[in-house]
């Protein structure tokens, strides 16, 4: 080999390296953000078990940036900026206030979201044709929240005073609430709501712990989820018949729960994910609407509160624990 021949060898042995460095596509970098602490969301698992369905492998070929308010929805919109300032392909918000804070926070950055009704609170023009950058699933729960107190009076047939825990910053609850409140009293239930805000949440739990209630319905508010193991202790201690929007607050010990399954929801977003990521645009992409609702009752929590859960809303139910 002569000197030139050398010299050509080593220069294509060294360029063609980054040649093919720079026909590698990127990774996709993909956001999530939740109101409350690392661990405590249901939501996250079902993401990434959706995205691995999908084919993708979390730091391999996908790279999952999170973040967490650790109950403080004032810290939401810095963390959205964060992960923006990333350059995310992709930012996941579960819950109303969530996605409403990155609405304000980007109008070109594809958004999937989780949440209640997301037409009555604005975030996008129609469930068929999204308009914007906001698209995912759509939980419409204001219109089986009445179910939430219709099983519980089935459950305790003298139940009279209900607790109803809700947070009023959530324009997505705010349905559910008034729909709650309007059909109490046909049942002939005196229902207190009480503020799940994070300036609010320990008076209210100190309301739960002293004052007579009879029952407590939580609604499916980010915030509230991430105090279900307090509440399901809570509960526990005052013998307090409750039922849950969270359908895994059962085999944590809740009584009851009437729900979508978040997990399952998120497993689906996660098809949103990988159109986006393949260039769909999320205007193209209609909302889905969660038609599943399930009902789980927890038999030992039951005999703890000294409660016979009736045969007719046992064979009704979707899963019994035992």
């Amino acid at each position: 080999m002569n000197r030139r021949e050398f010299i050509v060898f080593v220069g294509v042995g060294v360029a063609w390296p980054f040649a093919a460095d720079a026909q590698k596509p990127a990774v996709p970098r993909v956001g999530y953000v939740w109101t409350g602490n690392r661990g405590t969301d249901v939501s996250n698992g079902g993401l990434r078990q959706g995205l691995a369905d999908m084919g993708y492998v979390v730091g391999r070929n996908l790279v999952l940036e999170e973040r967490y308010a650790n109950g403080n929805p004032e810290r939401l919109p810095a963390l959205i900026a964060e992960l923006l300032d990333l350059k995310v392909d992709v930012l996941l918000t579960p819950g109303t206030p969530i996605t409403l804070a990155a609405q304000r926070a980007t109008t070109t950055v594809p958004i999937v979201s989780v949440t209640g009704d997301p037409v009555r609170t604005g975030l996008v023009a129609s469930l068929a044709r999204p308009g914007g950058n906001i698209t995912g699933l759509s939980l419409l729960s204001g219109d089986y929240a009445v179910k939430w107190l219709e099983l519980l009076k089935e459950v305790v047939p003298n139940l009279r005073r209900v607790a109803m825990l809700w947070n009023p910053d959530n324009s997505g609850t705010a349905n559910q609430t008034n729909q709650m409140l309007k059909v109490a009293p046909n049942l002939g239930l005196d229902l207190i709501a009480l503020s799940a805000r994070p300036a609010e949440i320990e008076s209210s739990l100190a309301v739960l712990r002293t004052a007579g209630f009879d029952g407590l319905v939580m609604s499916d508010d980010t915030l509230i989820e991430s105090f279900v193991p307090q509440l399901i202790a809570l509960t526990a201690e005052r013998r307090l018949p409750a039922i849950y929007a969270w359908s895994d607050s059962v085999q944590q010990g809740g009584l009851m729960s009437y729900s979508a399954d978040f997990f399952k929801l998120w497993q689906r977003a996660a098809r949103y994910v990988d159109l986006i990521i393949k260039g769909a645009r999320p205007a193209d992409l209609p909302v889905e609407q969660a038609i599943g609702v399930t009902l789980k009752v927890n038999l030992k929590t039951a005999k703890a509160l000294g409660l016979t859960i009736p045969p007719a809303l046992l064979a009704r139910a979707d899963e019994v624990i035992e």
